[in-house]
């Protein structure tokens, strides 16, 4: 696992995976690596209540009832979509899901306005048909089609940004779990094992761009990840995730907890000025997600460590901050400084602690993108 990049979740959490399975006597559906109840506690980890000989980890922050109800969903013949604004850990849970059921999250198609029918069915190696002709060994199967074969998970990133054609021949593999390949003459249909199943997902700010028709929504059961809005498990994400990044640059850093809270009470207050602006102008292009809170605060560690004293400070957070969230100039730029202006310098003077410099820090990072 040292010389990925990236490991899936089911190579990340093998050990744990393992146990959980060597332990797991509830019974499963299908060809289910792990039985629900497990599936969620290796999600969610593992509570005194459980029983268990060891800890679980908990990997996905937000409501038991969505784990639980995407648990459901998949174990019945329907898909499972899953929807909300971005960052708020979609396609985090997605993986999970898969990695615990199937041992495999892999099986994943993007979602673009390139994607094809090709990519959630089959394609052809043209030069083995060019010796031997069309047949199944010159097909090449996509991850739908191979999640179905093998009774697995496949997942649809960004299903509204792929066009309607695309999504009309997703409606015929959820109905019908099989695929034809009318090229071949014999061995031309192929269906799906107990188990197959597909997690979409979609980012409601995508509303408008490829709307999903009602006839492909009839195939899936919703479950809507709002964004985290309370500040202790906002601060439990952002840590975990954190921690999990910089570990792959073997940086070893406790994140004080009063920068911690300078960071999430920050997004707090530009989410706030987002949502009483009157006009797109007058707010930030960024999300302003959790996720970009884990990107602001790597950043600043990985610089503080590759630049400064290999400590976090305010200064540095703020310059990751507003570098970060300055997408469009001079329109971002102008809002972080009246943000700044108007909510940070008042708050230095009446707190103290690390907002003076925090200001400072985003004073001077404006001034050099101005």
């Amino acid at each position: 696992m040292s010389d990925l990049l990236r490991a899936p979740a089911e190579i990340k959490y093998a050990e744990e995976l393992a146990w959980l399975e060597s332990v797991d006597d509830s019974p499963k559906p299908f060809s289910w690596r792990l039985s629900p109840k497990m599936v969620r506690l290796f999600i969610l980890g593992s509570e005194r209540a459980d029983g268990l000989d060891r800890e679980i980890t908990q990997k996905w922050y937000g409501d038991r009832s969505f784990v639980e109800r995407s648990i459901v969903t998949l174990a019945s013949d329907r898909g499972l979509l899953l929807i909300g604004d971005p960052g708020t850990g979609k396609s985090w849970l997605a993986e999970l899901l898969s990695a615990a059921i199937c041992r495999n999250s892999t099986l994943v198609v993007q979602g673009t306005a390139g994607t094809t029918e090709d990519h959630i069915k089959y394609s052809w190696n043209v030069s083995m048909v060019i010796a031997k002709g069309q047949s199944r060994q010159s097909m090449i199967p996509s991850p739908i089609m191979t999640a179905m074969e093998a009774g697995a998970i496949g997942r649809f990133e960004e299903l509204t940004r792929s066009t309607s054609d695309v999504q009309d021949a997703l409606i015929s593999i959820l109905s019908e779990k099989y695929i034809s390949v009318p090229e071949l003459d014999s061995d031309n249909i192929v269906f799906a094992k107990p188990g197959f199943s597909i997690i979409a997902t979609a980012n409601s700010r995508d509303r408008g761009v490829n709307d999903l028709s009602s006839a492909l929504k009839r195939r899936f059961n919703f479950v809507r990840i709002p964004v985290v809005t309370n500040k202790k498990s906002e601060a439990e994400i952002v840590r975990f995730r954190t921690e999990e990044l910089l570990r792959r640059h073997s940086i070893e850093l406790d994140v004080p907890p009063t920068l911690l809270d300078v960071l999430l009470q920050s997004f707090a207050d530009l989410r706030a000025s987002a949502a009483a602006a009157g006009s797109d102008d007058e707010k930030l292009e960024s999300a302003l997600s959790t996720a970009e809170q884990i990107g602001v605060l790597e950043d600043a560690i990985l610089h503080g460590n590759f630049f400064g004293e290999r400590d976090l400070t305010a200064r540095t957070l703020a310059s990751s901050l507003v570098g970060s969230l300055a997408r469009r100039d001079p329109e971002d730029l102008a809002i972080l400084n009246k943000y700044l202006h108007g909510v940070v310098e008042p708050r230095s003077k009446e707190e103290g602690g690390s907002w003076p410099e925090f200001l400072e820090g985003g004073r001077e990072t404006i001034a050099t993108l101005s």
